[in-house]
């Protein structure tokens, strides 16, 4: 059962669109008159001293970050003991809908998503950030195609700690082996996630799944990832190849950075399009 509509501080929640210990609305800025996205944590949430402090280093990772495929955030404050972020409001949908409706395109367009992805990981972790939650839900594509990377509800910037020692936080089916155990975490950790969500964009289909957590959880510990899916749907070898390095069990067989990556799919995007271009001519 979700909130009433109401008036948080300046904004009129219009929608309610999701959300479990914190609830996402469409909103209305009534100062300014633009539509935004309102994110607000829920009482429940906000009785939880550690889960308040996480959500305000969301707002505050995600106000100092700036680029272009990473959604922006306006203001964010407290109401009534609960605190509320304010984002821009993004028409399209997020990377699993699409996913799961046969939305992506062609290999171009999937190197694409995956460059842009890669490229805004890059800009994150040079700001000594790590994410920690790669997976199709926090990202989302507007109609024209460009993505946003959203929700730094799990990220860890260096230096601050919430996370007690051993506990794990994440995703089960996106998550690195060292983040299934607990272990301090560097960027090689998203470099897996990223990894398992190139299997998805070009398979359709999670590498990892179960019946339950503990299931999941042995099979990112114990079972090599299978490659199978990805010949079946035709995936070239060195994208294959790159989904092998980048899901390796042990974090420094992985690409050192994703600087790397991105070379990696600029190579093979290039490849791809002088390809194309051959055989139109």
């Amino acid at each position: 059962m979700t909130a009433p509509l109401r008036k948080v501080s300046k904004y009129e929640l219009e929608k309610f669109l999701g959300g479990s210990m914190a609830h996402v609305y469409r909103a209305r800025d009534c100062v300014l008159g633009r539509t935004v996205a309102l994110k607000w944590l829920t009482e429940q949430g906000a009785a939880d001293e550690e889960t308040k402090a996480r959500f305000f280093q969301e707002a505050r990772i995600a106000c100092q970050i700036r680029h272009e495929n990473i959604v922006r955030v306006y203001d964010f404050g407290e109401e009534q003991g609960r605190p509320f972020i304010v984002m821009e409001f993004l028409e399209g949908e997020n990377l699993r809908d699409a996913i799961r409706n046969g939305r992506l395109g062609d290999f171009q367009n999937r190197i694409a998503l995956s460059l842009q992805i890669a490229r805004v990981l890059t800009h994150i972790h040079t700001r000594k950030i790590i994410h920690r939650d790669i997976k199709p839900e926090n990202l989302h594509i507007d109609r024209e195609g460009k993505l946003r990377l959203m929700d730094f509800g799990f990220a860890k910037m260096e230096g601050v700690h919430f996370t007690r020692s051993g506990f794990t936080v994440g995703t089960p089916s996106y998550m690195s082996p060292e983040q299934v155990l607990g272990k301090p975490l560097t960027p090689q950790a998203d470099i897996y996630s990223f990894g398992i969500l190139l299997f998805e964009l070009f398979t359709g289909a999670k590498p990892v799944a179960g019946g339950s957590v503990d299931e999941i959880f042995d099979q990112i510990l114990n079972q090599p990832l299978k490659l199978g899916p990805l010949a079946a749907a035709r995936v070239p070898g060195s994208v294959r190849d790159l989904i092998a390095r980048c899901t390796e069990k042990d974090p420094a067989q992985r690409p050192r950075s994703f600087d790397l990556v991105c070379e990696e799919l600029e190579r093979l995007n290039a490849m791809r399009t002088l390809a194309t271009r051959g055989r139109q001519a």
